[in-house]
């Protein structure tokens, strides 16, 4: 079950982001570098668009949709725990964010998406544009994008 999430749920929704990024292999050193960056805060529950998936009383994974601009809106999170990944959760909270997203206005979803999870999106029908070169020297996140209309 998809449901906003509230306040209460921000440390959890860290923790799953902090997990999830740890599924890839990356150092402990990294992930910690990256804390900062994926703390659910106060400002983001109020600012941006918050939905947990519950699975059997846990929160298996998470989105976040930041304001659109214009038309366009980006998907600032998508996270999974690791024990989840693999069960057709992330495709479930990604088919829910374009509902949403569509309730917005939007006919654009962008997002810059880990090099791992590149071909889960790409399955999804997100088009790569371009990419970001990350907190890691040489490491190279892909800027994707999807039609929203089709």
């Amino acid at each position: 079950m998809i449901t906003k999430a509230n306040a209460l749920d921000a440390d959890s929704l860290t923790n799953i982001a902090l997990k999830s990024k740890a599924y890839w292999g990356y150092p402990e050193e990294q992930i910690e570098s990256w804390r900062h960056d994926l703390t659910i805060t106060e400002n983001i529950m109020e600012n941006m668009f918050v939905y947990k998936y519950i699975l059997e009383d846990t929160i298996a994974g998470f989105y976040i949709l930041n304001q659109p601009k214009n038309d366009a809106i980006e998907l600032e999170f998508l996270f999974i725990l690791p024990e989840f990944i693999g069960k057709g959760i992330g495709k479930k909270l990604l088919e829910d964010s374009y509902i949403k997203a569509k309730q917005l206005n939007a006919t654009t979803m962008t997002l810059l998406a880990d090099p791992n999870a590149k071909s889960f999106y790409e399955s999804q029908g997100f088009l790569y544009f371009g990419e970001k070169e990350s907190s890691i020297p040489n490491r190279f996140c892909p800027l994707m994008k999807k039609d929203l209309t089709l």
